[in-house]
């Protein structure tokens, strides 16, 4: 991975840039966070939140939820103050809160939650859509959602931030400016509000004064886009950033040696592994299971773990984090270079092969890399092919990547919901499946019975784990830094949430 090399470099930037005292000082009542990914439009929009975890940190600022995970309740009221379900699990009708108002002074209602919902087109919308036979507005403080048949993953799916779908965004502002408008200058019902935006550099939003929780007392926060590691702990140390997302090991221990920064690790439910995406081609090495296996046996994920979070990732040998409902735990499969080549050539490929390219997002690449590194150790020689994550998850939901993918996903949910998108033939993510493990999604959907329901979901996770259909990773715990103006960062505050939320809690100490 050569990051000590790579650290190295960053001290003598660090040299040359300065300290904190020497640097631009910020505004004394604004906070920066550099991020590890490049902004786009789509990360404003609650209707296209694809599979992972990303866009809600910009969704926490800018909108709003009926429900969402929040300190100490990963289904807290938020635009809903309450709800409830028929008896027959049918109808789930929520109220909605007096007072919440979009940045244009129109209040919430529940026009604008129907509406929300009718524009989804994001992860699981036709899961969802299939299963909603109506939404009905009684009148604008209350709305109601009619399903089909009962399904207890309703609330799952459609609350939180399993999909992004009831987020809600105000329907006379994106009817009269248009959806490319919406996108350009949005506008929601959360703590801040949109002042402006430079395509892949960065946003700028402002504390509004009218919040329905509370009002943030940081009144201005800059996202800035800083894909290079070296350049985000640069900022960090300049005091240029006051916070820094996904540091690698060494930029981790870096931190902890400097006066002033804090390391934070932050689990979360983000799970990490390599797909064999060309598995369902007869033609592929990897359509053979040997060699699947054989490449899982080849990587040593406890030694990437030290490396690049400092051993503070979980190696679980699954992609559906542990703190999920109806989570199986698998047996091990360990790391085994001998056994990784006896069954290469048992499968016909006793001096390896060339296994084309590893697709990943740009913010993946140590993992990544690493990965190649072990499997080239064992004969199977990979190229490495980063790409932007805008770009990225855009090709991987169309299909067009081969070989292998570096797939990950922060989303909450459970289980059926990580399978549903990743794993399921019908799945956003899914390059293929197969059959009996269709058979098993569809019989487990339409399960109301806990525990029945449970062994369906384990079935389908031991037959993952069985046809190696993953090359597991790890789940993982992101190493995030913040500067000495952080007098809370918001980091942890929301079990299994890698990012700093919720936004009107977070403070900058007092000068």
């Amino acid at each position: 991975m050569n990051t000590r090399a790579m650290a190295v470099a960053v001290l003598l930037l660090v040299a040359v840039v300065g300290t904190a005292e020497r640097a631009g000082a910020q505004a004394r009542d604004q906070m920066t966070w550099a991020l590890h990914f490049s902004l786009a439009p789509t990360l404003f929009e609650p209707a296209e939140t694809p599979g992972v975890v990303s866009p809600f940190m910009i969704l926490y600022a800018l909108h709003d939820a009926l429900i969402k995970p929040m300190p100490g309740n990963n289904a807290a009221p938020s635009l809903a103050e309450s709800w409830t379900v028929s008896p027959d699990g049918l109808v789930y009708e929520f109220v909605l809160r007096k007072g919440p108002r979009f940045h244009t002074g129109e209040p919430v209602t529940a026009e604008d939650v129907k509406f929300s919902f009718e524009r989804y087109r994001g992860i699981s919308a036709k899961m969802l859509k299939d299963r909603v036979a109506a939404v009905e507005t009684p009148d604008a403080g209350r709305v109601r959602f009619r399903l089909k048949l009962p399904w207890a993953d309703f609330l799952t799916f459609y609350g939180g931030i399993a999909t992004g779908a009831n987020w809600v965004v105000p329907k006379k502002y994106v009817e009269r400016v248009g959806e490319e408008g919406f996108k350009k200058a949005p506008v929601g019902a959360g703590p801040y509000k949109f002042v402006s935006f430079t395509p892949g550099i960065e946003l700028v939003v402002e504390a509004t004064d009218t919040y329905w929780r509370k009002n943030p007392s940081v009144k201005r926060i800059v996202f800035k886009s800083v894909p290079d590691v070296a350049t985000r702990l640069v900022a960090l140390k300049s005091g240029d950033a006051d916070g820094a997302y996904a540091l690698p090991g060494e930029l981790g221990e870096e931190v902890q040696r400097t006066a002033g920064l804090t390391l934070r690790p932050t689990p979360f439910t983000s799970t990490h592994w390599i797909l064999f995406a060309d598995q369902f081609d007869k033609s592929s090495p990897w359509h053979d299971r040997r060699v699947r296996l054989a490449a899982t046996h080849a990587v040593d994920r406890q030694a990437i773990n030290q490396a690049v979070s400092l051993g503070y990732s979980k190696i679980t040998g699954s992609i559906i984090p542990t703190s999920f409902d109806f989570y199986w735990q698998p047996p091990p499969i360990p790391y085994d270079v001998a056994k990784a080549k006896q069954l290469l050539a048992e499968a016909g490929y006793p001096k390896g092969f060339d296994a084309g390219d590893l697709w990943c997002d740009i913010s993946t690449t140590a993992q990544a890399e690493a990965s190649i590194n072990y499997l080239l150790a064992a004969g199977i020689k990979v190229k490495l092919r980063p790409v932007e994550r805008a770009g990225f998850l855009k090709q991987y939901q169309e299909k067009k990547l081969k070989n292998l993918i570096f797939g990950l996903s922060g989303i909450g949910g459970n289980a059926a919901t990580r399978i549903e998108a990743f794993t399921a033939s019908t799945g956003t993510f899914a390059y293929g499946s197969y059959p009996d493990v269709d058979g098993l999604f569809r019989d487990q959907a339409g399960e109301m019975d806990r525990k029945k329901r449970e062994a369906l979901l384990h079935k389908i996770q031991q037959l993952m784990h069985d046809k190696v259909m993953y090359l597991p990773i790890w789940q993982l715990s992101v190493l995030n830094a913040f500067g000495p103006r952080v007098a809370e960062s918001g980091l942890g505050l929301i079990n299994g949430y890698p990012w700093a939320a919720p936004y009107e809690d977070v403070k900058l100490k007092a000068r």
